[in-house]
């Protein structure tokens, strides 16, 4: 099955990873910049978004302490507090501003925010369409690259024109397109294929006319 073969591919990619220094792709007119592994992790510097689960300790108020989703709209409901804006800020900036709001009832609230759901923003989601087995978007993570990609989506349809899929890509405010080889890494193993992926990426699989 494909989703076999992709996952003994990341054993094959893990190994050759070590000897490359850098990936690259292949672009459609000209070579695309450096790619560079940057983007947000859950954590410190994660900014919640809606379809998150975050959830909400009070220090010794259990009554108002819960695990809530964050909206399509952006906002989260909670015991005396509703409709907070969640969505763009760190669990760190939550809390505070939760602390802000039950401090008309409690007396010095002390709150943590923990997301233990992660969907992200729309400008840090890899966002799949076209000929993949299941179109979708993506969080990204730290260090994800184009196989990481494929498995989440499970591969792609038999009538996917692998080698003619492009990442659609916004570099310094401007939008770029890039082919990228998704038959030669799933097919062939051919490490060189598996680029690195940034926030906000679009990933374009055509179908292939016979």
């Amino acid at each position: 099955m494909l989703v076999n073969r992709l996952y003994t591919l990341v054993k094959r990619l893990a190994l050759g990873a070590a000897m490359l220094g850098a990936l690259s792709l292949s672009g459609c007119a000209s070579a695309p910049p450096p790619l560079v592994d940057a983007g947000p992790v859950p954590g410190s510097d994660y900014l919640i978004g809606p379809g998150d689960n975050v959830n909400i300790i009070v220090w010794r108020n259990p009554e108002v302490s819960q695990s809530v989703p964050v909206r399509p709209d952006g906002k989260i409901t909670t015991p005396l507090v509703e409709d907070l804006e969640a969505a763009g800020k760190t669990s760190t900036a939550l809390a505070r501003d939760i602390e802000k709001a039950l401090a008309k009832f409690i007396q010095q609230p002390v709150v943590t925010v923990i997301v233990t759901g992660f969907t992200g923003i729309y400008s840090e989601q890899i966002r799949v369409i076209g000929q993949a087995a299941r179109p979708q978007a993506l969080p990204y993570r730290r260090g994800m690259s184009l196989m990481d990609v494929l498995i989440a989506v499970g591969g792609v349809t038999e009538f996917a024109a692998g080698n003619k899929a492009t990442v659609i890509r916004t570099v310094d405010g401007k939008q770029q397109q890039f082919r990228v080889r998704l038959n030669d890494l799933i097919k062939e193993g051919d490490i060189s294929a598996n680029v690195a992926m940034r926030p906000g990426d679009v990933l374009v699989v055509p179908e292939s006319f016979f």
